[in-house]
């Protein structure tokens, strides 16, 4: 299992210096990946995400690096395509590209952008199939509902295959149905946790779609461990032993206001979340996957 820090970049922790810093101290911490929140309605103070990882693709060197997620229906497919190609440069390959249909009212509706769930899904699909064309490096075109596009030729290509993980909420099948297409799940539960039995059942769902073995493909649980090893391990380990590759740790207002015993958007809790990033990964991590 690889061990993650998922962070809201948004309130205190929108200053791009901060960020800049709290990445540097993940990678030395022995953390495997930096992810970031893309948003563009959250009703406080925010950086742009695929900015941020840009600035912290120069100043890192191992830690993997992306949006946890970002929605690609609400974005022109070609122009992520550019970005993700970059960001891929810029980092040595380690970009991993977190795709979801997006919150409605953070990302859609206060932008009078297509609410719809149905329509957000086709588009999300649309765009998806374009990054892929388009990251193929040879001339491409596409046809869709939502997306049109003549002959492009995108150089350079992205160093390897950018990983794509595809978010959702479970028991929902569709987002699973469409992250099997790709190379990891990222689903969430309608209490937002997923228990280990969930993920059982949420692994043998992507194996029956998946015409491939899923050794090169990503699980990823999102979940809240403590400082303490022998705690944490003990919360983790299940999640481990039911085939969940990734642990990302939510470092974020709403989970740790919640485990405080607060709700969002008080307290931000910023020296407990410094703390958490500081203290690493709660288990050893094994050696990186070759791209």
């Amino acid at each position: 299992m690889k061990f993650g820090v998922q962070l809201p970049n948004f309130g205190p922790f929108s200053e791009v210096d901060r960020l800049l810093e709290l990445a540097q101290l993940a990678e030395k911490a022995g953390w495997d990946g930096f992810f970031l929140w893309d948003h563009v309605a959250i009703p406080e103070r925010m950086a742009d995400t695929m900015t941020v990882l840009a600035a912290i693709a120069t100043v890192t060197q191992r830690i993997h690096i992306g949006p946890m997620v970002t929605a690609p229906s609400r974005r022109r497919p070609w122009k992520l395509a550019r970005e993700a190609t970059t960001l891929d440069h810029l980092s040595g390959g380690r970009l991993i590209l977190g795709v979801g249909l997006g919150e409605s009212e953070y990302d859609f509706s206060r932008c009078h952008e297509a609410t719809a769930p149905k329509t957000r899904a086709e588009r999300t699909d649309e765009a998806l199939a374009i990054l892929d064309g388009l990251w193929q490096g040879e001339p491409f075109s596409y046809a869709g509902q939502h997306f049109q596009i003549d002959d492009l030729n995108f150089l350079p290509r992205p160093l390897g295959r950018i990983p794509v993980w595809v978010g959702g909420q479970w028991d929902n099948k569709a987002p699973m149905r469409r992250a099997s297409r790709w190379q990891g799940a990222f689903p969430i539960g309608r209490g937002y946790t997923l228990s280990p039995d969930e993920w059982r059942d949420i692994i043998a769902f992507v194996q029956d779609q998946r015409s491939e073995p899923l050794e090169a493909f990503d699980f990823i649980h999102s979940g809240v461990s403590p400082n303490d090893k022998e705690a944490a391990q003990a919360i983790i380990t299940p999640y481990a032993e039911a085939g969940v590759t990734w642990w990302l740790e939510d470092i974020s207002p709403v989970r740790m206001g919640w485990a405080l015993g607060a709700p969002w958007p008080e307290p931000w809790a910023v020296d407990q979340i410094v703390e958490r990033i500081t203290c690493g990964p709660s288990m050893p991590t094994g050696p990186e996957k070759e791209r």
